[in-house]
C-alpha cells in the first residue's frame, strides 16, 4: 500500500505549484509564503539543538501553547520550529510568538518525498513532535530513516479515522511503529493506537486541559465592555452550519423573558460569517460584527466573531457558552468540538447530543456539574431562562481544578520530553 502512496505523491509533484496557486487564488494560503509547503526555505537554522512540533490548525496549535512555553524555558533547546497547515493557525501562532526569535514558524511541506527531503536537510530537527492526529507517511518514515525521535502527543483516532487505518492494518503498523512514543489524549486513543502497531503509549489526558486562565490574553476592549456591562450574555462557540440559525431562534426565546440578553457566536470556520449575518438577518435580528464593535448599541441581538483566537475573551464575559457541532444530526459520528477552554473560565457548558470526538472529555466535566446535554432549542433556550434568572457568580472552584488536573498532564508530558532532549 506504501508504494502506491508514494507512488502518487511523486506524480503529484509537477502539479502541486498549480494546486497551491489555485489555493492562494481561493485565498487559503498564504500569497507570500505558500511556496514554504515546496519546501523553499529563506530562514537559516542556526547552531544547536532544535526542537520541531507540527500541528495542523488553530485548536492544535493552541493546546500546545503551555508546553511551548515550558520549552522555551529550556536552556538546552536552542531553537523551536513551529510548522501548521492552516492559514488560520499561522495567524495564531504570529500573534502569540512573532516576537519571540527562539520560535520560527513555517508551513508544512507538502508529504511529497523530494519536498520532505529538502525540508529535512534544511531543518535538520534534534527532536519532532506531531500534535493530535497528524500523520504524513511519507514524512514519517522519512524522519525514521534519519533517526530523529518523533513522538506523537495529545494523540486522539476517533472512531471514524481508525475504521480508515482499520482497513490498511498493515499500512498502519509500518507507520505507527515509527513512533518513539506515543502520548494520547484519552483511553479509546489509547486502544486504536496498539491496534494499529504502536508500542510505546503513555496516558496523562488530554493536554487540552493544561492551558490556564493566566496565561490567556483575555482582555477586550475597554470601549466594548462599556458597552454592554449591563447585557446578559452566553456564547455559540465552534459553531457549524446551521446550528447558528438555532441559536438566532434561541436568541428570540430568550429576549421574550431577558430583553437584555446578547447573543456572542463564535463560528469554527470565520469565512462563513457573511453568510451567518444575512441568515440571521432574515430572522429580523440586529447583527454586529466583532471587528467593527463600535456599531454595538442596546439593541444589538448578536455579535458574530470574525476573527480567529480570541475566545477566551469572551468566555471571560459569559457565564454560559453552548458548544456547536453536537446538535447536527449528519455528524452524529463524528460530533462534538472540545468544551475544555470554556470550563476553565468557569462557564456551564451547553451541548448537543452528538459529542463522539470528546465523550471522554465530556464525561470528566459532567461529573463536575458544569456540562448539560440539550436536545434542541427548545431545551437550550428553557435552561438559558433559567439560568439568567438565578444567575450565579462563576464557579471559581471548578476551575481552579481543572487548571490543577491540566498543570499535572503537562509536568507529567514535559518529564517525558526530558527524555529525548
Amino acid at each position: 500500500m506504501y508504494i502506491w502512496y508514494k507512488l502518487l505523491t511523486y506524480l503529484f509533484y509537477p502539479f502541486a505549484p498549480i494546486y497551491l496557486y489555485f489555493r492562494v487564488l481561493k485565498k487559503k494560503e498564504d500569497p507570500l509564503r505558500y511556496k514554504e509547503k515546496l519546501s523553499r526555505i529563506n530562514i537559516p537554522r542556526a547552531e544547536g539543538f532544535v526542537v520541531w512540533l507540527h500541528f495542523a490548525s488553530v485548536g492544535e496549535a493552541m493546546s500546545t501553547f503551555p508546553l511551548i512555553e515550558n520549552l522555551l524555558n529550556n536552556k538546552k533547546i536552542n531553537r523551536i520550529l513551529l510548522t501548521s497547515i492552516t492559514l488560520s493557525s499561522s495567524k495564531v501562532l504570529k500573534k502569540k510568538f512573532g516576537k519571540n526569535l527562539k520560535i520560527i514558524h513555517q508551513f508544512l511541506p507538502l508529504d511529497i518525498p523530494t519536498v520532505v527531503n529538502k525540508f529535512l536537510n534544511h531543518w535538520k530537527p534534534n527532536l519532532s513532535i506531531f500534535i493530535d492526529s497528524e500523520i504524513w507517511p511519507n514524512l514519517i518514515l522519512k524522519i525514521n530513516e534519519r533517526k530523529i525521535p518523533l513522538l506523537l502527543i495529545n494523540a486522539r483516532i476517533t472512531k471514524k479515522s481508525f475504521k480508515r487505518w482499520k482497513l490498511l492494518k498493515n499500512f498502519a503498523k509500518k507507520i505507527f511503529q515509527k513512533f518513539d512514543l506515543c502520548v494520547v489524549s484519552n483511553k479509546e486513543s489509547e486502544h486504536f493506537l496498539k491496534f494499529l502497531g504502536a508500542t510505546n503509549i503513555k496516558n496523562y489526558g488530554n493536554l487540552k486541559f493544561a492551558g490556564t486562565v493566566e496565561n490567556l490574553n483575555n482582555f477586550l476592549n475597554p470601549l466594548f465592555l462599556n458597552k454592554i456591562e449591563n447585557r446578559k450574555i452566553w456564547c455559540a462557540a465552534s459553531t457549524h452550519s446551521n446550528e447558528e440559525i438555532l441559536c438566532g431562534k434561541v436568541h428570540l426565546k430568550i429576549k421574550k423573558e431577558h430583553h437584555s440578553v446578547l447573543t456572542i457566536i463564535i463560528p469554527r470556520h470565520i469565512d462563513r460569517t457573511k453568510k451567518i449575518c444575512a441568515e440571521l438577518l432574515n430572522l429580523n435580528l440586529k447583527v454586529v460584527f466583532y471587528s467593527q464593535f463600535d456599531q454595538v448599541d442596546n439593541n444589538t441581538d448578536i455579535i458574530i466573531v470574525d476573527s480567529y483566537g480570541g475566545s477566551s475573551k469572551f468566555y471571560n464575559i459569559s457565564k454560559y457558552v453552548f458548544v456547536g457541532k453536537s446538535l447536527i444530526q449528519s455528524l452524529v459520528n463524528d460530533g462534538g468540538q472540545n468544551p475544555i477552554e470554556a470550563a476553565r473560565y468557569g462557564c456551564k457548558i451547553f451541548h448537543g447530543p452528538h459529542v463522539s470526538n470528546f465523550a471522554e472529555i465530556y464525561e470528566y466535566l459532567h461529573e463536575l456539574n458544569i456540562t448539560k446535554e440539550i436536545n434542541n432549542i427548545d431545551e437550550l433556550g428553557l435552561s438559558l431562562v433559567e439560568g439568567f434568572k438565578g444567575e450565579k457568580n462563576k464557579n471559581g472552584e471548578i476551575a481552579t481544578k481543572i487548571q490543577k488536573y491540566g498543570q499535572n498532564i503537562l509536568n507529567n508530558l514535559v518529564m517525558e520530553l526530558k527524555k529525548y532532549i
